[in-house]
Formats: structure tokens, sequence, C-alpha cells
């Protein structure tokens, strides 16, 4: 099948009940074919400028052992280019708006250095096969706020609009069990800052090689959250538990949090949408939590299409233990040194508020990697339709499991030239995606242990 042309408008779908049907198993057949086995375009672009996807990093590079942090596979890769306020009509049509206005808000400290394409993203062979199956049987339900007929792999490889789109992200591939030390900070305008240490433990029900469709719809379970501050000491203690559903229109979210103070756990409705995220300062919302999480109830959401842009890849020398947080951490925006964006072709989603309902952003604007269905960069509009805040992720390929997944998402406040950098781990334990977790580990009694300064 010829590659189609790449271009922001194509593809443009309205979201209706008859765009939720299940592909044919002749669509199907293409994965692994003219698609990657997850969906993405399996050839390169017309000018060579992104390459073939050839499996990704499927070995981890001489010497690494696991359970440290991952050594850098491309670190002789030359930069191709520096784009700087100088240079920016020169590589303009690479831009998504929210980097422009971080160029606009940064003259003179913001710029990408880009370097070559690398199509890095692998993941376990079941997976794939998951996936495939899953091409046949994924149906959304109930408006879009849950889905059923899927488990273990991407649900919508080939997507008809933007929710099956954005449930690609929300169930992507992110190991069994996870626990992350997920430190983070939000600087001031001069770049002062105070560490906020935590501890994250998942539990993945979804994405297991065990996991059922039926037995998943029946329990109504995608995977156990747990999150505990550990410092600083005023907020050590503060704790979080979350039962996400599948279907959240049978079942909304599960939370519960515990207050050191009180010495009580309480049940957390509130732990969705635009309720402020975990001593964030405001700096984000509990839905910006992995550039997006949670019920999409609140959207209509459109699959613009796809595009070629620069997105944050392969950041493995922002993962690298060898850095100190003063050196990533900089006034108005982190190092950009420290950053390396890569031209990929994303698929580019648009949710607008529906009528009726509030939140604090109007208008956001994903763009998902396609071969792995990470979000990569999302701009975020207010009620004015004006630019608010911009998240990026930096992603890398775990290829230990394998998997892709952030190092550290950052969501930059425009109006208060402020920002927020989540997942700093360079100075601690990197990220441990086979953790011996068990389901009694998430429950409000161990949230109450789990609590304690």
């Amino acid at each position: 099948m010829k590659t189609k042309t790449l271009i922001a408008t194509a593809l443009t779908l309205a979201l209706s009940a008859g765009a939720w049907a299940k592909v044919s198993p002749e669509e199907a057949a293409r994965l692994g074919q003219d698609l990657t086995p997850l969906g993405a375009e399996m050839a390169g672009n017309a000018d060579g400028s992104i390459p073939a996807w050839d499996g990704g990093i499927t070995t981890p590079p001489a010497g690494y052992s696991k359970g440290q942090f991952h050594p850098n596979p491309y670190a002789d890769d030359p930069v191709l280019a520096t784009v700087t306020g100088a240079n920016l009509s020169e590589h303009e049509a690479f831009l998504t708006p929210g980097v422009k206005e971080m160029f606009a808000s940064y003259p003179d400290s913001f710029k990408m250095k880009i370097y070559p394409t690398r199509r890095s993203a692998a993941y376990p062979q079941f997976y794939y096969d998951a996936t495939k199956r899953n091409a046949t049987s994924a149906e959304l339900v109930d408006g879009g706020n849950g889905l059923i007929g899927a488990a273990q792999g991407v649900p919508f490889p080939i997507p008809a609009n933007g929710l099956e789109a954005i449930w690609n992200h929300i169930l992507r591939y992110r190991g069994n069990n996870a626990e992350i030390q997920r430190n983070q900070a939000a600087p001031t305008p001069s770049g002062k800052y105070t560490l906020v240490e935590t501890n994250e433990q998942i539990m993945f029900r979804y994405g297991t090689p065990e996991a059922d469709a039926a037995v998943l719809a029946k329990e109504n379970l995608l995977f156990y959250f747990k999150q505990v501050v550990t410092a600083p000491s005023r907020l050590a203690g503060t704790a979080l538990l979350v039962h996400e559903t599948m279907d959240q229109s049978k079942q909304p979210r599960q939370a519960w949090t515990y207050n050191t103070g009180q010495r009580r756990v309480r049940r957390a409705p509130n732990v969705a949408f635009d309720t402020p995220g975990t001593a964030s300062d405001g700096m984000r919302t509990t839905d910006d939590f992995d550039l997006y999480n949670g019920s999409p109830e609140r959207y209509d959401w459109t699959l613009v299409g796809k595009k070629e842009i620069y997105i944050p890849y392969n950041d493995y020398e922002l993962h690298s233990d060898k850095l100190q947080y003063d050196e990533i951490l900089k006034p108005g925006h982190i190092n950009m040194d420290l950053v390396r964006w890569e031209k990929h072709r994303v698929w580019v989603v648009e949710a607008k508020l529906k009528s009726g309902v509030r939140h604090l952003y109007k208008t956001r604007t994903f763009y998902l990697d396609e071969d792995s269905w990470q979000i990569a960069l999302v701009d975020l509009y207010d009620n004015r339709d004006e630019m608010y805040r911009v998240g990026m992720a930096h992603a890398i390929n775990y290829y230990d499991m394998p998997l892709v997944w952030t190092t550290l998402e950052v969501f930059y406040d425009l109006n208060s030239r402020r920002y927020i950098a989540m997942g700093l781990d360079n100075q601690g334990k990197v990220a441990n995606f086979d953790a011996e977790l068990k389901t009694s580990d998430f429950t409000p009694q161990a949230l109450r242990r789990s609590g304690r300064r």
C-alpha cells in the first residue's frame, strides 16, 4: 500500500458512533507489513530524514546491567542543527504552536538541538501479538468513556477517531509492576526550588501477559497506583491511592488520600480532571500527569491527522545519573543543552471542552509519537483561547524491558513564567519495571501504613 502523504490537515475525522467499529481482518493484516506492529508507518519519509522502523532497540548496549541508569546508545550522534530565535523561520514547519511560544517567551535562552531521527521504540512480542488481536475486537463504549474487547496490547492500532488515539496513550505498555522515584520541582522565575521527593508504585492489570479482556471488563480495573511523598519533611507522609477503572461510566476512578496531620485515610473523589496535582504548587492539573490520564468525558476529541515535527526523543543525556538537579533546573525552563530533539511523525489529537462542563483548559492539542503512542508534546489553551501551558515529555526506550516511557515530564506555565519538572531521579534510583508488588499493597489500609513521616 502506498505510503500516505503526511500533512497536518489530512485525515480530519469527527467523532461519530459509526466510527467506533472494529477494523476488518484485512486492515489488521497490515500490522507487521506496511504498518509496524503498533500501527505506525513502517516506511521512512520522502526525504529520508525519518528512517524506516527496523524493530527499535531490542538488546541493551554492551556493558549494561539491569538496575543501572540506561547509557545513551546514540552518544556519538552529531547535532544536525541548533534552532534558535535567529533561524526559527528555517524550521517553522516542524514546530508546534507551543514550542513557538517557548521561543517567544525565552528568546535568549530557549533552543533546540536537532539530532538524527532514531526510531528506537520496541516492545515485547506478546504486546505486538495482543495489539493485532485487539485491532479486530476492541470497541469504545458509553460515549467513549470506556472500552471492551481489549487486553495487553494497544487497543486501536489503526485509530478511527481522537478518542481511540487517546486511549492508545492511556493504555500503552509500561511494564507489569513498576516502582519509580519521581521527584519534582517547580522553580520560581529566578530558578529557586524545593525538591519534592515521591515514591510511586503501579500495578498494571491491563498490560500484563496474563490479562484477559473478559476478566478486565468484569473487574472494571486497569491499574492500581500509589504515591507517597518522602520529602521535604513538611509534606512527608502525604499519600495517594488510585484504583483506575476501565469503564468510568460504570464506576469513576476510586481514590483515597492520607493526610499526616489528620492521620486519616479519606475518600478523594476530586482526584481527577483539573484538581491541582500533588504538591504541584498549582503548576499542573491531576489529568496533566503522564501528559494525559483519566476519564476523557469532558472533551470532544478529534483526530486531526499526522504531521512531521520535532519532538523530544531518546533523552538519555537528561536521564543520566551523572547529572545534579541544579544542572537540569534553570530559570524559565530546563537546560536545553541536555535535551535531544528529533523529527518524528506524530498523530495530532485535539480535545475541545464540551458545552456545560468546566475545566482549566478549554482546548488541548496532543502530539502522539506514532511508534509508541506516547504523548510527546501538548499545547494547553485557557478559556480565552490563549496559550496557557506547554507540556513536554522526555522519553527513552527502557531497553531492559523493553518499553518507551518518560524520564522527565515538564509543564511550562507561560503566564507565571514558571514550570514544573516531574520524574527527576538522577540522584536516586532508576525505575524498576519488575517490582515485587501485590494487590494488598493497594488498599486504604496499606495507604495508611505507607503514609507516615
